[in-house]
């Protein structure tokens, strides 16, 4: 049996190991790096994202939104360094609701995530001439408004956004968000890695060797052998496969996965406007169906569920010249991580049919829709959703994982977390609110049934 020795040996070449490879060799200048990953680079889960971002993080306190702005700013300062090779916009996010309720309780909710430091609110009510309002530009974000616009003047949202359903009563369209390219901005991240000594190696993990309690090495199972790395440092960032990999040195990680799945198809109709923001309907709904459509759906137990409310949540975004990108969570819920994946049945008409709730002239594409592709990955998270960047309990040996569906926005900074772990670097104030030693404390267990859902889309 080889064997080999490393500094630091991360197993899971997605975002998360990809990023902490970054972190370590290139920005703390740990050069004996190696990344372990049996599949090629980011192409497990980190390439069947939405690739989206935001700071908006309404919450019980200010922690995801302080983790989310310094990911964005490391964003932004790898952004301006190599030319925008991951081609980072900053177009918004639009939350749209028909329920005059909830737009009441949006100038609420912009109140707090604005104390929280998501940026200031900006409320443009009846009778506006739309004079405060900056439209979003498609690319780039240098020179953009961050916060929210809270408009609630029907003219004005018919103005701005024509395509939204009539009956939209206001949208909160909240600033510093948008999408890159996930897989370039993997691909920097990793050629410079590389760079800078990080060795990519193709295999699993088998075994984390400890002795006397530390982590000494790690056992790679290559297509050619099986060799030990001797380590005194391991990371855990698996991804899917974090519990399995945790087991590995005896350990059971509070985290669960969901299975989310997206659809994208050719919009040659032109419907969706080119330099549109992400757009997201906030309300419940029942999906139209024809009388004898909806009779049908009714006779059977496995479709009558297609005839009753509906979750909110389902989401948009234009991709490219001419395609969209169409998500809806409505099947969610804890399940075991295997792949290839299974897709729910019908999740393409499903999801469109949602989405023409709140972009009605998708209705056209229901009668023919082009050929869609469908694809997902599993969001692997935290009962709270928030992720893990820490030390385990074996000395040695470090998380990086939990990201659920926001591993492309965070993974900056929670492998700058991480990085500062490993090193004995400052770490930031934040940092108790990403570590396993929450759990230790009753009254943070005793808070998380008030939390709601983390604020996951």
């Amino acid at each position: 049996m080889a064997t080999r020795t490393a500094d630091v040996v991360i197993c899971g070449a997605g975002i998360a190991g990809v990023s902490a490879a970054f972190q370590l060799a290139v920005r703390h200048g740990v050069r004996d790096v190696v990344l372990v990953d049996e599949r090629p680079p980011l192409t497990l889960t980190s390439d069947k994202s939405t690739e989206a971002y935001r700071n908006w993080w309404p919450g019980p306190d200010d922690a995801m939104v302080r983790l989310m702005n310094r990911s964005i700013d490391l964003l932004e300062e790898l952004a301006v360094d190599c030319g925008n090779r991951f081609l980072l916009n900053r177009r918004g996010y639009v939350y749209a609701t028909g329920d005059p309720r909830r737009a009441a309780a949006y100038r609420n909710i912009g109140g707090r995530a604005s104390a929280q430091g998501a940026g200031p609110l900006r409320v443009h009510g009846a009778g506006h001439d739309g004079a405060g309002y900056v439209p979003h530009r498609p690319d780039g974000w240098l020179n953009q408004p961050d916060g929210a616009d809270l408009i609630v003047d029907p003219v004005l949202i018919r103005e701005l956004f024509p395509y939204l359903a009539p009956d939209v009563c206001a949208v909160l369209h909240t600033r510093r968000c948008g999408w890159f390219s996930g897989q370039q901005l993997g691909m920097e991240q990793l050629d410079r890695a590389r760079a800078s000594g990080v060795r990519l190696l193709e295999g699993r993990i088998t075994a984390v060797e400890v002795e006397r309690g530390h982590v000494c090495g790690a056992r790679v199972a290559t297509p050619a052998s099986e060799e030990t790395i001797a380590t005194r440092c391991f990371v855990n960032a698996a991804g899917p496969f974090l519990q399995p990999v945790s087991r590995l040195l005896r350990l059971e990680l509070p985290v669960f996965s969901e299975l989310h799945v997206k659809m994208s198809f050719r919009d040659h109709l032109g419907v969706v406007p080119r330099d549109a923001p992400l757009l997201i309907w906030e309300d419940p709904q029942r999906l139209s169906w024809t009388e004898e459509e909806a009779a049908l759906l009714r006779e059977t137990t496995a479709t009558r569920w297609l005839t009753e409310e509906m979750p909110a949540g389902v989401h948009m975004r234009p991709e490219g010249a001419e395609h969209v990108i169409v998500l809806w969570p409505y099947h969610v819920g804890e399940v075991p991580e295997t792949f290839p994946i299974e897709l729910p049945p019908g999740y393409a008409e499903i999801a469109l049919r949602g989405m023409t709730r709140l972009v009605p002239a998708l209705a056209p594409y229901l009668d023919r829709l082009p050929t869609p592709f469908v694809d997902g990955g599993y969001y692997t998270k935290t009962r709270e959703n928030r992720p893990l960047a820490c030390p385990l309990p074996v000395a040695g040996a470090f998380l990086h994982g939990a990201l659920s569906g926001f591993g492309l926005m965070a993974s900056s900074a929670t492998a700058e977390l991480l990085a500062a772990h490993i090193t004995g670097d400052a770490l930031p104030d934040y940092a108790p609110a990403f570590d396993l030693c929450r759990y230790d404390d009753p009254a943070y267990l005793r808070s998380l049934a008030m939390w709601g859902d983390g604020g996951q889309l």
